[in-house]
């Protein structure tokens, strides 16, 4: 749940937002930390919540029991890729090295053409701010490009998010 109630608390309000908009989640399919806050919120508002884990998260106890649909899969590598075919867009929480490889990931396929659905960073209590300073200072060196680093949209409210997502998808 990391370190703030903040970090739940945001989780739950993107998972009411979704549902409000009538906007599925497809998600790491777990009943843990702000996975599982994200879910039970978006299934609380009457939403579509796919959840795809590894076999691995099978035999830990760990997969959500109450989803619309739970996806199996052999490996996290799948896993990654079954999210990305089933979602219209990205949004990482504050989360670990997982949730910076999944989102980072996205990002990339975006700019390569494979994919245009938009990617962003819900920056809940600054979060994501140091590491927003260090795409900023990759820019500024000559490693990203800023139309690249574009790409990446940020807030920390996630109704303002999911509008930069309408308006990414729009142009």
């Amino acid at each position: 749940m990391g370190s703030k109630p903040a970090y739940a608390k945001a989780a739950r309000q993107l998972g009411h937002a979704l549902a409000s908009r009538n906007l599925g989640l497809v998600y790491g399919g777990t009943d843990v930390g702000t996975m599982g806050e994200l879910a039970n919120a978006a299934l609380e508002g009457g939403g579509e919540v796919i959840g795809v884990v590894p076999k691995i998260f099978i035999e830990r106890a760990i997969a959500h029991d109450a989803l619309s649909d739970l996806r199996v899969v052999d490996a996290m590598h799948e896993r990654k890729g079954l999210m990305a075919e089933l979602s219209d867009a990205f949004i990482a929480l504050p989360g670990g090295l997982g949730t910076i490889d999944e989102i980072f990931e996205m990002v990339t396929w975006t700019q390569l053409g494979i994919h245009r659905k938009p990617c962003g960073l819900l920056n809940v209590c600054g979060y994501y701010r140091k590491l927003v300073n260090f795409l900023d200072y990759a820019v500024s060196e000559g490693f990203i490009k800023e139309p690249h680093r574009s790409l990446i949209l940020i807030d920390e409210s996630p109704d303002v998010l999911l509008k930069k997502f309408d308006e990414f998808l729009t142009h």
